[in-house]
């Protein structure tokens, strides 16, 4: 929510700004109806392009550009993007195009609004609306949050310390106070004052003080499960301290039919269009493989869908036909990917072919990336609540792809299988909506090819690669 805040502030800023200015340029001033709504179209325009420019180079995910530093260069590229966009809009619509004057003027406008906006929200995220938090509990996914609260100091946690009979004796752990044992949390409320309480037990039962947090809850103080604030400070599930009943119960999980009809329908209908608009790209890909490499245009695999029902996946082939039995890791076959595969690969231009696989309902447009037929044996026996993943369609693309990349080990897939169950659990239209802005801003800067930090360990071999 935040990021969206904070788009829709600096827009607003931007659009007011430039509004101004553009009429400022009008000799005669605004006097009539016709001008009043050319210098709104003309602000709206490049408001616009500022904005999704923005969007693109990441200003709006405050953990990657998490301080003002970072800000200032990102904001350099962004203006870059922005005069490449206005100028293909304005040659679009040539009746709005707006004169060099104002136009560096608006320019100018939109950095001097920018900077002093942005300064002031980091400095209120960081010091005047942080929560002062207090966690019950001392097993390893505190240690991970703790980690996760330094890594993202704009979500404002501010950890006071722990509390756990475990711990009693230790000056800190993790790197963090220990107040006390959970016996005394009433005076180590009283004495910290937090407003929020975060409940890290794995073993409730004569653990848990409920009378405490109760009163605690009674005067106003916020009381949330350690794995609910990962979740949402992540965007990824904490797999090793999930309780089958949350599974069970979460009503997260459960998708209704009209929710699964919806996004069939949004699929159906993207993948109708995007066939139609990509048809002559596809076909000169086609061409250009063929003439780069030995072997057919398309490789086709059989992949796990909907309730574990194997389907044939359509992609473009990236890599050489093998002689043999081999690894189909993209991290053990580099030598074995083509010169056109690797740029195919980089964005993402491989799964185009899948269109048809949603068009035939064997994927959906968003949704976890289906895995090898292969591998169904083995990733259900190691990876946690596996059989939740084959619950809905797979997708041509997803939250665990945009967020993780590709995997090129089981410990990679298991990770995720995280950001798998995190979307399933918040599946919507709009949640869909942003992975697909988001994909389409890996396809357009080329982030395709780019997995996760590797990971040195072996890796079956009887795994086969799943992208």
């Amino acid at each position: 929510m935040k990021p969206l805040l904070l788009a829709l502030v600096e827009g607003v800023a931007v659009f007011g700004g430039v509004t101004t200015m553009t009429a400022l340029w009008r000799p005669g001033g605004v006097d009539n109806l016709h001008l009043a709504v050319q210098v709104l179209l003309q602000a709206l325009v490049l408001s616009v392009c500022c904005i999704v420019a923005f969007y693109y180079n990441d200003l709006y995910d405050l953990y990657i550009v998490r301080d003002f530093e970072m800000f200032l260069f990102r904001l350099a590229e962004s203006l870059g993007v922005m005069f490449i966009l206005t100028a293909f809009s304005y040659m679009a619509l040539p009746d709005l195009n707006m004169a060099n004057g104002p136009f560096v003027s608006s320019v100018l406008i939109i950095v001097g609004v920018l900077i002093p906006l942005r300064g002031a929200t980091y400095t209120v995220m960081r010091h005047r609306f942080r929560s002062r938090v207090i966690i019950v509990g001392s097993n390893d996914l505190v240690a991970d949050l703790v980690l996760e609260a330094r890594n993202r100091p704009n979500d404002g946690l501010t950890i006071l310390g722990i509390v756990d009979d475990r711990v009693v004796g230790e000056a800190s752990v993790f790197g963090v106070p220990v107040l006390g044992p959970i016996n005394d949390i009433s005076k180590i409320l009283s004495e910290h004052r937090p407003n929020r309480i975060v409940v890290a037990l794995s073993e409730r039962r004569g653990r848990l003080p409920v009378r405490a947090l109760l009163e605690a809850k009674a005067r106003g103080v916020r009381i949330e499960e350690a794995t609910q604030v990962y979740e949402n400070l992540t965007g990824r599930m904490a797999l090793e301290s999930l309780m089958p009943s949350a599974l069970i119960f979460d009503s997260g999980y459960w998708k209704s039919p009209p929710d699964l009809a919806i996004a069939r329908a949004i699929s159906m209908v993207v993948a109708a269009v995007g066939l139609v608009v990509t048809a002559p790209l596809m076909a000169a890909v086609a061409v250009i493989i063929k003439l780069d490499s030995d072997g057919p245009a398309l490789f086709i695999q059989d992949r796990i869908g909907r309730l574990g029902r194997p389907f044939r996946l359509i992609k473009f082939r990236t890599m050489r036909v093998a002689s043999g039995p081999h690894s189909e890791w993209v991290r053990q076959n580099q030598d074995r990917i083509t010169r056109v595969g690797h740029w195919l690969r980089r964005f993402r231009l491989d799964e185009l072919p899948q269109f048809i696989n949603i068009l035939r309902g064997d994927m959906n447009l968003v949704g976890p990336r289906p895995h090898p037929v292969a591998n169904f044996a083995l990733f259900r026996e190691h990876i946690p609540y596996y059989s939740i993943r084959c619950s809905i369609r797979p997708g041509a693309t997803g939250w665990a792809q945009i967020r993780y990349g590709y995997a090129n080990s089981l410990d990679e897939e298991i990770e995720k299988m995280r950001y798998d169950l995190f979307y399933i659990k918040r599946m919507s239209p709009l949640f869909d909506l942003r992975i697909v802005f988001d994909s389409v801003k890996t396809v357009m800067f080329g982030r395709g090819a780019q997995s996760a930090d590797l990971y040195d360990k072996q890796i079956p071999k009887q795994v086969v690669k799943a992208s």
